[in-house]
C-alpha cells in the first residue's frame, strides 16, 4: 500500500497497475477533488465522463459503473462509494481564465495548472488539452429544466471513494484551489488536503 497526500489546492500523480485499486480519500469531508486517469501506456488516451455517462444512464457514476477512455474502453470500475454519492461529471476543472472571470489574482491555482504540474513531476509528457475531470464530492444539482446550481460539497470527514484499474493507469487528483464559488464549503471555503491510496 502506497499513501499520497494532496495538499489543499494542489495536485498529485500516482501511477497504478492494472488489478490494483486507488482510493481517494475526503480527510476532512469539505474538499471538492478534480480526478482524472490516462493510460500509462498511451497518455493521450484518457479517462471521459461523456463516453462514461452512456451505458451508466446517468449524470454521476455508482458502485460497479465501468469508467470508460476516448475509445470507449473501460480503463476503471468505481467498486466502492461511502460519500453521500454526489459528484458531477458536467462541469469543466477550474483554470486561469476561469479565475480571471471571477477576480481573482493571476497567480491564483488552478485544477488544470494542478493536472500539468502533477504529471510533470513523474516525468510525463502529454500534448492532448486537459481532459473534464470527475469532480468527486462536488455537489452541482440540477433540476427537470436542466438549471443547475453551484452548491458546498455534502460529504463527511473520511469519506471515501475507490476504483480497480483495469489497464495500467497514471491517476491524477487535484485538490481543487477554488475559494470563491463555494463548492468547498460555505463562503468559498479554505483548501485542504486529501489521500490517494494505492493497493
Amino acid at each position: 500500500m502506497t499513501s499520497t497526500v494532496v495538499p489543499g489546492g494542489h495536485g498529485r500523480a500516482v501511477r497504478v497497475k492494472s488489478g490494483q485499486t486507488v482510493r481517494v480519500v475526503n480527510t476532512h469531508g469539505t474538499q471538492v477533488v478534480d480526478f482524472w486517469a490516462i493510460r500509462a501506456d498511451r497518455p493521450e488516451i484518457a479517462m471521459s465522463m461523456q463516453h462514461s455517462r452512456i451505458p451508466w444512464r446517468n449524470l454521476r457514476p455508482h458502485p460497479g459503473d465501468g469508467m470508460l477512455d476516448e475509445e470507449r474502453s473501460t480503463i476503471m470500475i468505481l467498486t466502492e462509494d461511502t460519500s453521500p454519492g454526489v459528484h458531477d461529471t458536467v462541469i469543466a476543472a477550474c483554470d486561469p481564465f476561469r479565475y480571471a472571470q471571477l477576480g481573482a489574482a493571476p497567480d491564483h491555482r488552478s485544477c488544470c495548472g494542478n493536472f500539468t504540474e502533477a504529471l510533470a513531476e513523474l516525468g510525463v509528457a502529454r500534448k492532448a488539452a486537459v481532459p473534464a475531470p470527475l469532480n468527486l464530492f462536488m455537489n452541482i444539482p440540477w433540476d427537470s429544466e436542466g438549471n443547475i446550481e453551484f452548491l458546498p460539497t455534502v460529504s463527511a470527514a473520511g469519506d471515501s471513494v475507490t476504483f480497480q484499474a483495469e489497464v495500467d493507469l497514471i491517476v491524477i487528483a487535484s485538490a481543487c484551489p477554488m475559494d470563491i464559488v463555494p463548492i468547498n464549503g460555505p463562503g468559498g471555503g479554505k483548501p485542504v488536503d486529501v489521500e490517494l491510496i494505492v493497493e
